[in-house]
């Protein structure tokens, strides 16, 4: 499938073997891309914006974790208007993988920009607008690569790559978060003389971050072809768009209610999954007694195991589907939040936590290829975008829950309930949809 830079191929699913190289250079994508969640999202730098930046904020003033939040909340709806949109115009154009591109450059123009966020409040926002635009770009490549699982997979193998993909996501924050740990954060001085200073030792990682995701999406952007104009989709304006987009679902609709079943299904059950490690680390701290260390110890193992679990469900699905993969992980993520309600000390956490986080891989390796099978050729992006849309949709949901449910019964350990709860009504939602197809269908008409 590999072809000179520009040729462009056609992305229906080829009958032969898949050439490692094009799999790895779509994979490492996932590797570089981790690097930002982990450390920019996730365990690093917003936490760095909300504390240290947000500290001496006059009185009276939002919190940091309440303007993050806001910045996110916003971010969110920017993904949920303008997602399907992206999707659908680099289909229609032939830009998938130019628009992949574009994203990432964003995507890291706007990483690099947190080395200036010092910790002084007159900096904090700067630092909300760059992560929340950050966040919005990163959504955005997300679409464009995941529309090109297809290209790179047959309905033979798509679970097994769509696995490594995830694996190599979970495996690439592993280590960028332990470099990171060693190098810079855990020192007093670390590499480069670089000090806790204003700041400074939260602030390199930004480089480090945009340097990691620079050098890994190179090879998806050199051995992955573009994709041909898609003839069946009108080529309109931005604005004319929306309506190109409302006709499609209505159509969507008509067609194969099921897709559109599966999107509302697995929109809440991926708020449910987020969930899991958004407040794993509060939950880790606060109700079992881990220490702020030991946390990230924590968080690698954690990834460990999820890649593991994503990497092998990957070669199951391609026997058994992707359905029974998502239902078997939703019903044992389930299972394991309900017994962690009632575990107590660090050791409990450990095991149980570590299970919790076993099921998350595969449950979100098999709800990509699930969604690829379904999608219409030459609509892979458009449909992603869909996905993206919908699970921000409702991403308020768990967290919502978690937060009323704690302050209700003023226990962070009652907050488990919410998440179990999210994860339920998706694994309900996801009993009614049917398994997709083999082959993805050819256009809207032939889908169902």
């Amino acid at each position: 499938m590999a072809a000179p830079h520009g040729e462009v191929i056609d992305p229906a699913p080829a009958v032969s073997a898949t050439p490692r190289r094009t799999v790895a250079a779509w994979a490492s994508w996932d590797w570089g891309s981790s690097a930002y969640s982990s450390i920019v999202t996730s365990f690093v730098f917003a936490p760095y914006l909300a504390n240290a930046v947000a500290a001496d904020r006059p009185a009276g003033s939002l919190s940091g974790s309440t303007w993050l939040g806001i910045a996110m909340f916003v971010a969110g709806v920017a993904v949920a208007a303008i997602a399907p949109i992206t999707g659908q115009r680099a289909d229609a154009g032939g830009r998938r993988r130019r628009s992949l591109g574009l994203w990432t450059a964003l995507t890291i123009g706007a990483t690099l920009g947190l080395f200036f966020v010092r910790d002084e409040y007159t900096y904090l926002w700067l630092g909300l607008v760059l992560l929340a635009a950050g966040s919005v770009f990163m959504e955005f490549a997300g679409v464009s690569y995941n529309a090109m699982l297809q290209q790179i997979s047959t309905p033979a193998n798509i679970g097994r790559i769509s696995g490594i993909g995830w694996a190599s996501g979970y495996v690439g924050g592993i280590f960028v978060l332990l470099i990171s740990f060693v190098l810079f954060i855990s020192p007093d001085v670390g590499l480069f003389g670089v000090t806790a200073e204003g700041g400074m030792k939260y602030r390199v990682l930004a480089i480090v971050v945009a340097i990691w995701f620079a050098v890994f999406a190179v090879p998806v952007l050199v051995l992955v072809p573009e994709i041909p104009p898609t003839t069946t989709i009108d080529r309109v304006g931005f604005l004319a768009s929306y309506k190109v987009l409302a006709g499609d679902v209505r159509t969507l609709f008509r067609a194969d209610r099921n897709s559109v079943y599966f999107l509302l299904a697995s929109a809440l059950y991926r708020d449910g999954l987020a969930a899991v490690f958004s407040f794993g680390a509060v939950l880790a701290v606060s109700v079992y007694g881990l220490s702020a260390s030991d946390v990230i110890i924590f968080g690698v193992a954690a990834n460990i195991v999820a890649a593991i679990g994503a990497f092998a469900a990957g070669f199951v699905e391609d026997r058994v589907g992707p359905k029974p993969i998502i239902t078997v992980s939703l019903t044992g993520l389930i299972v394991t939040a309900t017994i962690l309600l009632f575990a107590h000390g660090p050791t409990m956490f450990w095991v149980f936590g570590l299970l919790l986080c076993l099921w998350v891989g595969p449950a979100q390796s098999s709800s990509r290829s699930f969604l690829a099978r379904l999608a219409p050729e030459g609509r892979e992006g458009q449909m992603f975008g869909l996905y993206a849309t919908t699970g921000r949709a409702v991403s308020f949901l768990a967290p919502g829950l978690f937060a009323l449910l704690s302050g209700v019964f003023n226990s962070d350990r009652m907050g488990i309930i919410g998440i179990a709860l999210v994860l339920l009504m998706g694994a309900i939602a996801l009993w009614r949809v049917n398994p997709p197809p083999r082959h993805q269908p050819a256009d809207l008409g032939a889908i169902g």
